[in-house]
């Protein structure tokens, strides 16, 4: 995280908290505007194009919020993004401020990889075992890679718990290498 992109959050986020914003809607509204940005070369041309006049781009921003029928609040947070030449890096902004929010809200982030889809009760049992190694309650992102080959990899923050076979095979290794 750069510092600006720390900080663009940490507004948003500040205004998102100060006006009781839904969160959840804000969020859907950043995802859904990253992937429009990103689907669009030519937007992302005029976005980023000095010679092209703030009002022009703040027009072309309204009718596809409209469209899109973003909130005013992101919708000007967009335009302050735009106007600060920021909007580019929207989408490290928004993973920095949903990071934000989370901190605010008291949760922890965790990105669990599996080897195969997992059920809904498997994932609150894991969530729930996550919850009681954390304290906090669990904003859980879930991936699957074959290569796991069976249980998962849970990283929160920093910290890795690897319950993978291919981790388990990989430590039994290490034990018959070492002795």
């Amino acid at each position: 995280m750069s510092a600006i992109t720390g900080r663009y959050a940490r507004a948003f986020a500040d205004v998102v908290f100060d006006k009781n914003l839904d969160v959840e809607r804000v969020l859907r509204e950043l995802h859904s505007m990253i992937g429009v940005v990103n689907s669009s070369v030519e937007l992302q041309r005029i976005w980023e194009n000095p010679a092209i006049p703030s009002d022009q781009k703040q027009k072309l921003l309204g009718a596809l919020t409209a469209r899109l029928e973003v909130s005013r609040p992101v919708r000007n947070f967009l335009a302050v993004l735009i106007d600060h030449h920021r909007i580019a890096q929207l989408p490290e902004i928004t993973a920095q401020f949903e990071h934000e929010v989370n901190e605010r809200l008291g949760f922890t982030e965790a990105e669990i990889v599996s080897a195969r889809e997992l059920g809904e009760r498997e994932k609150s049992e894991l969530e729930a075992q996550i919850e009681r190694l954390t304290g906090k309650k669990v904003r859980a992102q879930y991936a699957t890679d074959p290569n796991v080959l069976g249980g998962a990899i849970v990283k929160v923050g920093s910290t890795i718990y690897d319950g993978s076979v291919r981790g388990q095979l990989q430590k039994i290794k290490e034990q018959l290498a070492s002795a």
